[in-house]
């Protein structure tokens, strides 16, 4: 296992990275009042200090507080987008590629048309009908909503290339079920794919999150990182010169993204034969 990520320096430096962030996470849950994280808890735009490790905003937020409690939010946001999407996706792609016909031409065709239209447009004109009333987890159902039309095409193509097997003929011919074939040859054959397509899956559902929330459509009650850059953007913090502000969640989600990034390259690289490296 440890000589192979020494081989696999992608895999090893997204593991490092994720690893870096849950120890942060964890800690500062345990060290870190995220109470704090609330407006009026702290002086208004105090700069990094002994008191203040991250300074504070102009609500009066520790934003110490604000990474411990905010970070946890934005990946929940993530994985369930991401895990619905791969899950209604798979479905989805393995029922149309296996059985073919009617049912292919209608999940493919029902794919590629929302494919087609602008899904941070969709997304937005969803997130604008329900602002008021959002919470962390309607802001991961409405990502969710469409996080599935990628996954069902790529991995459709992957199991197009698997059914025509032999392994999968013999399985026929034994008299196994369609979903006896899918769940007990297909499957277990594309899971190194099917992780490195859901960890891409977070990545995007996040991206979305704070793209939404940055313009202000996100929960705003809720101290994620996406609505911290809204806030930034909104007090006009880069231009006041409050560096510390915008500093520590941008940080935050570089490496958030830079891990996931280079998790999903090694996964890759484990998924596709091509690209693996021999010892």
């Amino acid at each position: 296992m440890f000589g192979y990520l020494r081989r696999n320096v992608a895999l090893l430096v997204g593991l490092i990275l994720l690893a870096i962030l849950v120890v942060f996470m964890a800690v500062g849950a345990l060290a870190v009042d995220t109470s704090n994280a609330q407006p009026l808890s702290a002086p208004a735009l105090q700069p990094p200090s002994w008191d203040y490790p991250f300074g504070t905003d102009r609500q009066g937020r520790e934003l110490l507080a604000v990474m411990v409690a905010g970070t946890p939010l934005t990946l929940r946001i993530g994985f369930i987008a991401g895990f619905i999407g791969v899950g209604v996706g798979s479905l989805l792609a393995f029922t149309a590629a296996y059985y073919r016909g009617r049912v292919d031409t209608v999940i493919r065709s029902i794919a590629d048309i929302g494919l087609t239209v602008p899904q941070l447009l969709v997304l937005i004109i969803i997130a604008v009908s329900l602002k008021g009333s959002l919470t962390v987890n309607q802001m991961a159902i409405i990502i969710a909503s469409l996080a599935w039309l990628s996954p069902t095409r790529t991995i459709r193509s992957q199991v197009l290339t698997l059914r025509e097997r032999g392994y999968v003929e013999i399985a026929r011919l034994n008299g196994m079920s369609g979903p006896e074939i899918i769940f007990r040859e297909l499957m277990p054959n594309l899971l190194p794919y099917l992780a490195a397509t859901l960890v891409s899956s977070v990545s995007a559902a996040i991206l979305a999150s704070v793209g939404l929330e940055v313009l202000g459509l996100g929960p705003v009650e809720a101290p994620t990182l996406g609505m911290t850059l809204y806030w930034v953007f909104f007090n006009a913090a880069v231009i006041n010169g409050w560096w510390w502000w915008w500093t520590a969640p941008l940080i935050v989600i570089v490496m958030v993204f830079l891990g996931l990034f280079f998790l999903t390259v090694g996964l890759d690289e484990i998924a596709n034969p091509r690209l693996r490296r021999s010892a």
